[in-house]
């Protein structure tokens, strides 16, 4: 959930159709842990097998009215672009895991820090890796994210997993991601169709071999619950990689917060999930990252 993953479009300018598109994308994203709350008595894994076996045929008919199923098979041909995929596809699984267990075990508002710190990781990612130069106040902004996971470590007793898995898998993603040389509905595609095989597998098993599977053993309620994953995965990402093109890097820069914030407000009036000190102290210090982080972006936009 995230700007960093999409490329913005040469023509530097906002449109009204793509902020409808990103917005619709982020609303989508920041009302998925009710969702995923009504799934939280089916395991995890078994409800990433589901969100990735039913995203394949919705991201495939996208490819086919787009007229773009020509860029898979050349991709399945290379074997570069397969281990690519293959490596992005896992950390995507990893993201995708730690945020459905999350949502399913009361960690909603790790979530939510994770994904508020994700864009000041990146920054840090493109420093470090890409070896790009840092402003002042982006290092300002990193240090208050530092600062944040140390007080969430202190009072704990440990470092933040929840949110730092979240954080660290996303932006790997989007950083590899990069170097998929295929836009982003075919990238979505390829990945789904790798991990597809062990995903219809597990699924096989569960059903088949153990009996704890819940596609139809469990009530209807289950079974549409468990197809409709695909659906909440796919259509809320093809929106959005279709809005991102259609705007500045520094509109999606701004709107990438909606969903984070939606997060951490289901996660305190609907969930109940206590906030208690150090989190009290913590999301203000990533907001106050933030606001460094929007402000330097907003400027240099306007400088270039």
């Amino acid at each position: 959930m995230s700007a960093n993953a999409s490329a913005p479009v040469a023509k530097n300018e906002d449109s009204p159709r793509g902020f409808a598109f990103a917005l619709t994308a982020y609303l989508l994203w920041g009302f998925l842990p009710i969702y995923m709350k009504a799934v939280a008595h089916i395991s995890p894994a078994e409800v990433i097998a589901h969100r990735i076996l039913w995203s394949l045929p919705l991201a495939g008919l996208v490819l086919i009215v787009l007229g773009r199923t020509q860029d898979i098979r050349t991709a399945l041909r290379s074997p570069r672009m397969l281990a690519m995929a293959a490596l992005t596809a896992s950390l995507i699984t990893v993201n995708w895991g730690t945020y459905v267990w999350a949502i399913g075990t009361g960690h909603s508002l790790d979530a939510a820090l994770g994904y508020f710190i994700n864009p000041l990781f990146s920054i840090f990612l493109g420093a470090v890796v890409l070896k790009e130069r840092l402003q002042p106040l982006q290092i300002a902004a990193i240090v208050l994210a530092g600062l944040a996971v140390v007080v969430l470590a202190l009072d704990s007793g440990g470092l933040p997993w929840v949110s730092l898995t979240l954080t660290i898998s996303w932006g790997l993603y989007a950083l590899f991601r990069k170097t998929l040389p295929l836009g982003p509905n075919q990238g979505f595609f390829l990945e789904v169709l790798i991990l597809s095989i062990p995903a219809f597998f597990y699924i096989l098993y569960l059903e088949l071999g153990t009996g704890e599977g819940h596609l139809y053993r469990t009530g209807l309620a289950d079974t549409a619950l468990l197809l409709g994953c695909g659906v909440v995965t796919a259509v809320p990402l093809m929106i959005y990689a279709n809005g991102a093109k259609l705007l500045r890097l520094s509109t999606i820069g701004i709107m990438q917060y909606i969903a984070p914030t939606m997060i951490f407000l289901i996660a305190i009036f609907i969930f109940h999930e206590p906030l208690g000190t150090a989190r009290m102290i913590a999301f203000p210090l990533i907001w106050a990252g933030l606001v460094l982080y929007s402000w330097a972006m907003l400027r240099g936009s306007r400088e270039r």
